[in-house]
């Protein structure tokens, strides 16, 4: 059975010709001139897509997404806007669209708009699939899991913001996987870790002879993720000059490689994080305003581990399954363990939670984690909902009782735990920029992290 599509434009020309490129794609396309006749169809028909026009004799096309996504919300639309109205495909994507092309029309970008939102008919998306990657049964998680649903189904990028440690990469993978594109490549990239002489072959590749040290054809970032998700991380640091060409990028949907005069068309969801607050570095300008408004079209926050009331159990049994398969014997963690992890405040969100049990695993007797293996004291978890402040954050320390339960050497090893992780955290994980701020040298803070069981 053909897939049926609403084409709506006032231009006889161009409904002739997304008819004509449908028709040979097996898709039957009901043609509307007006928003009378395109409320007509809907009220009679069913159908697997729907493309309009902005402009339109009797309204715009921004009414009809708004109609369809109230009253028709599982029908992808894709919009067509004027060549170069950048803030109109913005502002429809913010309102709901899978998608926007613009006139005029290019018709290999649209028989690819085409395709991809029709993958979004043939597949199911359960909420299990969310879960495999994303644990947890809170409120807060179960809200970032709907809108990761809700935004697989939308090609508008997404900017994901959120505390060092809060799985970012995870919330992006997840967006990736359950969307049309699950079967192309996701391509994560740390925006701080390339040298930014190198930035601009990274992204976009280089000819060989461009510059010095080129001596082949390299295909970059961009084309590793034909297809696919490109996703920025830590997108804060990228200098002004590379934020320039990836806006150009954006809004070319094209890219130009280093050495080389053509511009090459480009297939890439675009998603981006960053554990800084973007809109205050616009306002610093320490960030393109232009390129915040094309990364932040849409904004996912995801919540800090303190607010994720009841997933710490079930985060721990997880982490504690990976301990078990590393360590090939059974681990176990006592309730008081649990209750003392449930109490914990976590500045350094799961990342911490996950390096905790496994120093813990280290010292424990017998592979049974007891509470005193956790090496932490902190007040209880804040249970109202004004934000947790810096200073309300409780610091980890380690107490030695009369008993000596704790030699020196541990606690001095404690000490420099804390000290190495934090400074970690501060740099988002960038050992080159923590070992110039330790002022020790790289293989020196790759071998102090191993022997204090740092993971990162």
């Amino acid at each position: 059975m053909p897939h049926r599509a609403l084409i709506l434009d006032d231009e006889a020309d161009i409904l002739e010709l997304i008819d004509l490129t449908f028709s040979r794609m097996d898709i039957q396309c009901t043609l509307a001139e007006t928003l009378a006749e395109a409320y007509d169809f809907l009220d009679k028909n069913e159908y697997d897509l729907c493309i309009t026009d902005m402009r339109l004799p009797d309204g715009s096309g921004m009414e009809l997404l708004h109609r369809l996504q109230k009253s028709y919300p599982e029908l992808p639309v894709a919009v067509i806007t004027a060549f170069g109205s950048a803030d109109l495909a913005v502002e429809s994507l913010k309102a709901g669209a899978f998608d926007f092309i613009s006139k005029p029309l290019d018709l290999v970008r649209l028989r690819k708009l085409a395709t991809n939102t029709l993958k979004l008919k043939n597949e199911r998306l359960e909420t299990t699939s969310t879960d495999r990657l994303l644990l947890g049964d809170s409120h807060a998680i179960k809200h970032v899991k709907k809108m990761i649903r809700k935004l697989s189904r939308s090609e508008a990028p997404v900017h994901i913001s959120g505390e060092s440690g809060t799985g970012k990469e995870l919330v992006a993978r997840s967006i990736h996987q359950l969307g049309p594109r699950a079967e192309g490549p996701f391509i994560p990239v740390n925006c701080g870790a390339i040298p930014g002489e190198l930035m601009e072959s990274e992204f976009f590749g280089h000819k060989k002879g461009s510059f010095t040290g080129a001596t082949q054809n390299k295909q970059g970032l961009f084309h590793a993720a034909q297809g696919g998700t490109l996703f920025l991380d830590e997108v804060a640091e990228l200098p002004p000059p590379m934020q320039v060409k990836l806006l150009r990028a954006i809004q070319e949907r094209a890219i130009r490689r280093v050495g080389e005069h053509d511009e090459q068309p480009m297939d890439v969801r675009i998603l981006s994080a960053t554990n800084k607050d973007l809109a205050a570095l616009v306002k610093k300008q320490e960030f393109r305003d232009d390129l915040y408004y094309r990364l932040n079209v849409i904004n996912l926050p995801i919540p800090p581990l303190r607010e994720r009331h009841g997933d710490i159990p079930l985060l721990t049994h997880h982490f504690i399954g990976r301990l078990k398969n590393s360590h090939g014997t059974d681990i176990e963690v006592t309730e008081p363990a649990i209750q003392k992890l449930e109490e914990y405040h976590y500045p350094g969100n799961i990342r911490e939670l996950e390096n905790i049990l496994e120093g813990a695993t280290a010292i424990c007797e017998d592979y049974t984690i007891q509470a005193h293996d956790l090496n932490l004291t902190s007040p209880p978890l804040q249970t109202t909902d004004r934000p947790a402040k810096a200073d309300d954050r409780p610091e980890r320390s380690v107490q030695i009782t009369a008993r000596g339960e704790q030699a020196l050497s541990d606690y001095l090893e404690q000490i420099e735990r804390s000290e190495i992780t934090s400074v970690l955290e501060q740099t988002q994980w960038n050992r080159g920029r923590a070992a110039r701020i330790l002022k020790i040298t790289q293989r020196q803070l790759r071998y102090r992290m191993t022997k204090l069981g740092i993971q990162g």
